[in-house]
């Protein structure tokens, strides 16, 4: 069939069969559609939508397209999680080595960051030497002898989807659920994956602002998943404020190996942290029930098992090899680091998460356009949190800046994102919900 029957079809409502499907992606990544082909038909699913049989066929051609892992002779579960984003979640720094020293293997493809949004591979390169695209063979030998390895996505997987996103960014047809789900399994389930577990976030700092978006979504994700063969489950988190007391790079990476040697943790962190790893154990067969398996976790993080993969992977991707021992002296400083205190006493009763996200921004720690180069020193460190009761000019946050003019951005970014009143509040537990 022609492709611009293909879209016809689609665009006069009618369902597509999985065969016309693969086809028109097969167009995608050899090159015979144009742009224009693309746009109209991811133009034509926005409006019309597509049917649970039809996003299964989208994510198993867009999968297809690429490279498919196996993973030959490995012993382990093979398990990985997504996160939808936010600000202050360096979750997988800590999870992946979690989950390698608790018997699983973790080939996590990560990303970088989207708007307002931190990345992990952003952190990541905060490392001196980090390798975030290393050869083929470096990666599945790290996944294998040390359990665990966070990379960025590599041209030989799942190539459509990376070329059907780069149109719709450009055409106003992101926010569509189907193409969403699409595009973020297409990638996972090219992982040769067991079991995925889903972070679908929800609030002021995540894409999904609203809860009913967050799980319609999360909905989706996992019966896709489960539809396409790959055991899947999700848990709707909180984002309506920064869920690590640091949202930066460098800022992020310290705070992730002070929370695997146990020197301090912020509580929704580990608590999140803490639930992932036990639901990816329970579905990878690791663990018998949720409870066991946060037992589990639990005596990784402690006994320093997850510390001691975490520096082995650094040590495999070309980071030093005591990086674990002696972080501070290998991540990039700011010269500035400087209090925004608070005008009054007060409780602090709400936070604009995204605002937070926007004044790493600012400072340079985010990009405003693709090709910007990220300044991986900045940041912010001591975020105040909801239900914190604040005293006057003690800091609602310390700014970590490369210059004057960029600590006064994001000081008035972090002074508009926090709410003060003299009521307490409850924050409410970091974890709302499980599908699956």
């Amino acid at each position: 069939m022609l492709p611009q029957e293909i879209i016809a079809r689609k665009r006069d409502g009618n369902s597509l069969s999985a065969d016309e499907i693969r086809t028109f992606v097969a167009g995608i990544s050899d090159g015979s559609l144009s742009d224009a082909q693309i746009a109209a038909f991811a133009m034509a699913v926005i409006f019309r939508g597509l049917t649970r049989c039809e996003t299964v066929a989208l994510t198993e051609a867009m999968r297809d397209s690429g490279e498919v892992m196996v993973w030959p002779g490995l012993d382990r579960p093979v398990v990985d999680k997504h996160s939808t984003g936010g600000i202050g979640d360096n979750v997988s720094l800590m999870l992946a080595p979690i989950l390698a020293a608790c018997g699983a293997a973790v080939p996590m493809i990560s990303g970088r960051g989207l708007g307002h949004t931190g990345g992990t591979l952003d952190k990541l390169e905060a490392i001196p030497g980090y390798t975030i695209v290393p050869d083929s063979e470096t990666f599945r030998r790290t996944v294998t002898e040390v359990g665990c390895a966070i990379v960025g996505q590599t041209a030989r997987l799942a190539p459509a989807d990376g070329r059907f996103y780069r149109v719709r960014d450009v055409t106003a047809t992101v926010e569509s659920v189907p193409l969403i789900v699409a595009s973020i399994l297409s990638k996972k389930l090219a992982e040769g994956l067991s079991a995925l577990v889903l972070d679908v976030k929800t609030g002021s700092g995540a894409f999904m602002a609203e809860e009913a978006a967050a799980r319609d979504l999360a909905e989706t994700l996992v019966a896709v998943a489960n539809g396409a063969g790959l055991k899947t489950a999700a848990l709707i988190t909180r984002m309506d404020q920064a869920l690590a007391s640091t949202a930066g790079n460098a800022v992020e990476v310290a705070n992730a190996v002070d929370f695997l040697i146990g020197k301090h943790r912020d509580r929704r962190l580990e608590t999140v942290t803490l639930a992932l790893a036990a639901e990816m154990l329970t579905l990878s067969g690791l663990a018998p029930n949720v409870e066991a398996g946060l037992a589990i976790a639990r005596r990784a993080l402690d006994s320093g098992a997850a510390a001691e993969r975490f520096g082995r992977m650094v040590s495999r991707l070309g980071g030093p090899a005591d990086f674990v021992g002696r972080t501070a002296a290998y991540l990039p400083q700011a010269p500035l680091v400087r209090p925004v205190p608070a005008a009054e006493a007060a409780i602090v009763t709400t936070v604009d998460a995204r605002a937070l996200g926007l004044a790493v921004v600012e400072l340079g720690g985010g990009r405003r356009l693709p090709e910007e180069a990220i300044d991986h020193a900045v940041g912010l460190t001591a975020l105040a949190e909801i239900g914190q009761a604040i005293a006057r000019d003690e800091p609602l946050a310390l700014i970590h800046a490369r210059d004057e003019a960029g600590f006064q951005r994001a000081a008035a970014r972090v002074r508009a994102a926090y709410g003060l009143g003299e009521t307490a509040v409850e924050t409410g537990e970091p974890v709302l919900g499980r599908i699956g």
